[in-house]
This record gives structure tokens, C-alpha cells and sequence, in this order.
């Protein structure tokens, strides 16, 4: 079935032709503009000439690019046979999935979860296995229900963090403890989708598993890209680095399906990661403040109870309550009235995973998000 998240942008495009005040608080999508020097470096590479066909998995400039960043930002070191560049984050995933799963593969998706992260798994013939988890616990898995979990055809484990929808971040130690149990089993490969990595304000520093669990390198692809944190969503970079077997088999899939990704978006994701970082840094305190005042604005609804996420710009509120005050069953039937009565465009929890919750992503302006609150404060009175 397609996205959730896609729909909802359709419908929010709809209404707004059909000329209603809609304010979209569906878009996993950074509002910032790209930074001028990456677009320059995109300027400069067409007016060079850099509009051909290039390596299937990537540019060695980019590929030089991302070895630095994993280094840097990650204490990780890879060769070049071990990175893979692709068109976007969504499609290195999906690489993976038909790369490693082979049919009645099992891949445990931790919920809530991404919403594209089971039909991933469905179209490469494998089965999704969902551990459920919620807001009293922090929305992560643990140590023991993981345990519970793994079968004998159990192949991939997805871990997102920070989490789209729900903000949450695992810490060094959560990690490490999690990569002691996937350690007694070698055959699992985890995807380490670390999207997000730069939208993180945790008092703790950011962690990606195979940095909290050096042992598990052989086991784990790290999974990143340029689009939230450089805001170059439509650039379309996501890149992988990872153990050379499983990384040669996503090549392998990329080569049949579109070759490489886009030259000039290479060129400028290179500049990007190798550029001046202060650009992250000035989004981040923007995301921070937005988190705040949206946590405590739906916490002041009846009815909602969220937690406040130490990364991503989602907030992921449980409104069960509300829910039962206006009699409907579903967190979809919530999306629809407030999206009839306000004209604001939320997504419901069910497509993730998590039934009687919704996503609402802050990557807007603090003015914008003031008028939706007041909206949907309204329209469930």
C-alpha cells in the first residue's frame, strides 16, 4: 500500500488547491532552505561539466566524504568497497532488504517504526516481526523483549534512532546492552538508521550501535544520508557503510534498479559533509526550541500526553483520552475531524505501528505551530 505520510501530503496539497488555510503538520521534511555554499558546490559541478554517469555506488569524492564523516562523527572506519552511495536514505534501506532477506526471512521492526519499514521487508518476500513498545517506556526495545523476538529466521533487526515518529533515542549504554544479546547471534544483520544523527539535543552525546558495541562491526550497517540534517531532502543522497559482502549485495540490487544516484547531488552531499557544520548547529537550536513549546502545548490538551523526544522534529503524543471524550474509535477518525474542523494535517499512529497515537512533525515555524495547537485545541472541544 503506499506511505501514510505520503498520503497525507497529497491530501494536504489538495485542500490547499481547493483554497482552505491548511497548515501541514505531516512532512518529515526540514522547512530551513539548503545552505548556500552546498548549493554552490551544486552550481559550480554542472557549470564543470559533472553531469554524467558516474560509479554505480557512488563518487571516490563523496565516498572520500562519508569515510571522513564516519570517522568524525562516529569513530568508524570504513574502505571504500564498504560504502554505498544511493538515492536517498529510503532507497539504501530498501537496497538492503532485497539484498539480505531471502523468502519467509524474518526482520524485527521495534514499534512505533518508520512507516515504509514493513512493506520493505514485505516486498523482499521476508516477514515483518514487531516488537511493540509505548510511551511509558520511552518507545525502545529492550534487552529481553529483543531476546524474545529472535527466531531461528529471524535476518535483519531495524533500528532507528533518533526515531521517526516518536523523537526517541537510545543512549551508549541501552545500545551496548542491546548489542550484547545480537552478538550471540552473527547471522542478524541490523540496519543502524541513523537519519537523524544530527537532530539530537540528549544531554548524552549521540550514539550509534556499532560505536557502542565495536564487536558487532561485522553485523551492522550504519545507515545515514544528507536530507534532514542539511536539509536536502530533494537532493536525494542516502549512503551505508558496512560489512563488504552485504554492502557488495546492495550494489548488486542498486545496478538493476537506477545505477547511481544523481552526479550534481553528489557533488554537493560531498560539500556537505565536508563544508562548515555550522549550518546543523543553527537548525538544531531552531528544532529544540520547537520541540519544547509543542511538548507542553499538547501536554495542556485534554485528552493528549506526550513525551518530549531527545532528537528528530516529531512529536508523538498518545490521545486515547481524547479519543474517548469525542467518541470515536480510531486515531485516523481523530486526524479526520481535526483536519474537517481546523484544517490541520496530522498523521495517525496506527501506520506506525502504534494505535491511539499521532505524529506531528514541528518542522515549521514556532508561528505556525502556535495556530495549529489553537486549532486543534478547538476542534476537540
Amino acid at each position: 500500500m503506499p506511505s501514510a505520510t505520503s498520503a497525507v501530503l497529497g491530501l494536504a496539497a489538495e485542500l490547499r488547491e481547493a483554497g482552505r488555510d491548511v497548515i501541514s503538520l505531516g512532512a518529515g521534511e526540514p522547512d530551513f532552505d539548503t545552505p548556500d555554499h552546498i548549493k554552490e558546490a551544486a552550481i559550480q559541478a554542472i557549470r564543470d561539466g559533472h553531469t554524467k554517469y558516474t560509479a554505480i555506488d557512488g563518487t571516490s569524492q563523496l565516498k572520500g566524504a562519508i569515510q571522513r564523516k564516519f570517522e568524525r562523527d562516529n569513530e568508524l572506519s570504513y574502505a571504500a568497497d564498504q560504502i554505498l552511495v544511493s538515492v536517498g536514505a529510503k532507497h539504501t534501506l530498501f537496497n538492503a532488504c532485497m539484498g539480505i532477506l531471502s523468502a519467509g526471512d524474518e526482520a524485527i521492526i521495534p514499534a512505533p517504526y518508520w512507516v515504509s519499514y514493513p512493506d520493505m521487508v514485505r516486498v523482499a518476500e521476508g516477514e515483518p516481526v514487531i516488537i511493540e513498545t509505548g510511551i511509558e517506556d520511552g518507545f525502545k526495545v529492550t534487552p529481553e523483549k529483543l531476546k524474545a523476538a529472535i527466531t531461528a529466521k529471524t535476518r535483519l533487526l531495524f533500528l532507528n534512532s533518533p526515531s521517526n515518529p516518536t523523537g526517541s533515542c537510545y543512549t551508549r549504554q541501552e545500545l551496548a546492552e542491546l548489542g550484547e544479546v545480537l552478538l550471540q547471534h552473527p547471522n542478524i544483520v541490523v540496519l543502524a538508521d541513523d537519519i537523524y544523527e544530527h537532530i539530537h539535543w540528549a544531554d548524552e552525546p549521540f550514539c550509534s550501535i556499532v560505536t557502542a558495541c565495536p564487536a558487532l562491526y561485522d553485523q551492522v550497517v550504519t545507515i545515514n544520508g544528507v536530507s534532514k540534517c542539511y536539509a536536502m531532502t530533494g537532493w536525494r543522497v542516502g549512503y551505508a557503510g558496512g560489512p563488504k559482502e552485504v554492502i557488495k549485495a546492495m550494489k548488486t540490487i542498486q545496478s538493476q534498479i537506477t545505477s547511481n544516484p544523481c552526479s550534481v547531488s553528489q557533488v554537493a552531499a560531498a560539500a556537505a559533509l565536508d563544508g562548515d557544520q555550522q549550518c546543523m548547529a543553527d537548525m538544531l537550536t531552531a528544532y529544540k526550541s520547537r520541540s519544547d513549546y509543542i511538548v507542553a502545548a499538547l501536554n495542556d490538551i485534554p485528552g493528549f500526553e506526550c513525551r518530549e523526544g531527545e532528537g528528530a522534529f516529531y512529536a508523538f503524543p498518545k490521545v486515547t483520552g481524547a479519543m474517548a471524550a469525542k467518541g470515536l474509535e480510531t486515531d485516523a477518525d481523530l486526524v479526520k475531524l481535526v483536519l474537517e474542523s481546523g484544517d490541520i494535517v496530522m498523521v495517525p499512529g496506527t501506520p506506525f505501528g502504534a494505535p491511539g497515537y499521532v505524529r506531528l512533525s514541528f518542522a515549521c515555524s514556532i508561528e505556525e505551530l502556535k495556530k495549529a495547537i489553537d486549532r486543534i485545541r478547538a476542534a476537540l472541544v
